[in-house]
């Protein structure tokens, strides 16, 4: 056995093998060694590089609205080239094969003479925000070849839950300026025209104006969330004929099944709806208008607009709270989905328009001939109330339209009974008995009913044939008739006709 052992130690190839073997295990020991040494002290450069908590640093401030600062000499590289590639887009060195490509999908959708109407198309967005930068964004993917941008307004940290394409790097930026930066480097060859200023009445003519080549506005979007402003961009396109489409209130809704396209006759069950339709109407417009609008009915449990705390009222004019005079300065609880929907259907609305493919959208409401069998019946009653009192009733004819009819369902009493609140079988009865010389025959062969919209209100039509009986017959007054909820209801409403009727 030990003489195995000798020959074996003195073996040149063993002596060779267990060297190898030796030289090998202490390489990988020490290349293992190396990769640990080599991590570690990359950990602990990582952390030493990051500051304490009271330590200076080079971290990128927050300006006052929490947007981050611009460090001078910072890398924009970038943006340079995204901006330098819209500007060669534009001017037309783009290959057209690979517009073509990108808007491959609208193209077999649309077909070619579609598409080709929509990148000529000259579209106005008014308001940026929630909803107008969800409309832009949709008509830029999808081709529109020009498009104007009006908006006063900037970035702020709350509008990043509903806006399109704004980053947090972009709050205290101009909303304009936002989206064209963002869209250049999706659709470069868009031509943008941003105008960083409020929409007003007195500049309509110049915010409105053709394009730099000539062309008029093919479609204007109004995406404005303040009354006045809204209702001054709808009655100029709506008098010099500019095609335009409007987004009524997205704020306190949820249900996107409830969300429809119509004229702005049929909205409802929206204030911001009902005082533009209010407002509109003063001017002589009362439809016409296609608005995407939400019938979602408000409910317990479900958002609110929200007033303001009692300690803000107490600092003084609250007015100051507002971004503008005039402007809403009450908290507008919005989920982040809704503006998105309502600007996604706006833009839809625009391209099939545009493009010329068919369209046609389920009514959300067909009123019209309910209207006329509510004037038919309210004039059945004047007949017989002015018979039962001794008055020839042949020939009355009263002073109200089916126009008038729905302005006073819809708009004042909101589609519902004063009495029970009930909203099927409406009919339109006056609230108390005439009295005096309530039929005029001043006119030879006429007799004219001197019947106001303010003497009028809303039940369905058997609470009015239990009115007509006991107050306009046997001369009853409301109040004993109704209990002090009801009293008080219709009085508050016929002081809203009475304020609206006064600026008629």
């Amino acid at each position: 056995m030990s003489s195995w052992l000798s020959e074996v130690a003195g073996s040149h190839r063993l002596q060779l093998g267990v060297t190898a073997v030796a030289s090998g295990c202490l390489a990988v020991t020490v290349v293992l060694g190396l990769q640990n040494a080599r991590r570690w002290y990359d950990a602990y450069d990582l952390k030493d590089s990051i500051p304490g908590l009271h330590e200076p640093h080079s971290v990128k401030k927050i300006n006052e609205f929490g947007g981050a600062v611009s460090e001078a000499g910072e890398d924009t590289s970038e943006a340079e080239r995204s901006a330098a590639l819209a500007r060669r887009a534009r001017l037309g060195d783009y290959d057209e094969d690979l517009i073509l490509e990108q808007l491959a999908r609208n193209r077999v959708f649309l077909t070619d003479d579609g598409l080709a109407k929509l990148r000529k198309a000259f579209v106005i967005i008014v308001g940026c925000g929630g909803v107008g930068s969800h409309a832009t964004a949709a008509l830029a993917r999808s081709g529109c070849g020009k498009l104007r941008l009006i908006d006063f307004d900037q970035v702020t940290l709350s509008s990043l839950n509903r806006h399109a394409v704004a980053a947090l790097a972009d709050v205290g930026t101009p909303k304009v300026l936002t989206l064209q930066r963002r869209l250049e480097q999706i659709i470069p060859w868009t031509h943008f025209d941003c105008r960083n200023e409020l929409f007003s009445e007195k500049y309509a003519k110049e915010q409105l104006d053709p394009w730099t080549d000539g062309q008029k506005p093919d479609y204007v979007i109004d995406a404005i969330d303040n009354i006045e402003s809204k209702v001054a961009l709808l009655h100029y396109c709506h008098s010099n004929s500019i095609p335009v489409i409007s987004s009524m209130g997205a704020g306190c809704k949820s249900d996107p099944t409830r969300i429809f396209t119509g004229d702005i006759s049929a909205s409802a069950e929206d204030p911001l709806s009902r005082s533009t339709r209010r407002k509109l109407r003063m001017r002589g417009v009362k439809s016409g208008i296609p608005v995407v609008f939400s019938s979602e009915k408000t409910g317990p449990g479900k958002a609110q607009l929200l007033p303001l705390p009692e300690d803000e009222f107490e600092k003084g004019e609250v007015g100051e709270l507002g971004v503008l005079p005039d402007f809403r300065v009450r908290i507008l609880p919005v989920l982040g989905t809704m503006p998105a929907v309502f600007g996604l259907c706006v833009a839809n609305h625009v391209m099939l328009e545009i493009s010329g493919y068919p369209h046609d959208y389920l009514p959300s409401k067909a009123r019209d001939k309910m209207y006329d069998g509510i004037l038919a019946q309210l004039q059945g009653l004047e007949e017989r109330v002015a018979k039962h009192h001794g008055l020839d009733p042949l020939g009355l004819r009263i002073p109200v339209t089916a126009d008038d009819v729905g302005y006073l369902i819809e708009e004042v009493y909101h589609g519902r009974s004063v009495i029970s609140g009930l909203a099927s079988r409406l009919a339109l009865t006056r609230w108390r008995k005439p009295v005096g010389n309530w039929i005029n025959t001043r006119t030879p062969g006429q007799k004219a009913d001197t019947l106001e919209l303010v003497d009028l209100v809303c039940m369905t039509k058997d609470e009015m044939l239990k009115h007509e009986q006991m107050v306009l017959k046997e001369g009853k007054a409301p109040e004993e008739m109704y209990d002090k909820h009801v009293i008080e209801l219709v009085e508050r409403r016929m002081r809203e006709e009475r304020t609206y009727r006064t600026q008629r």
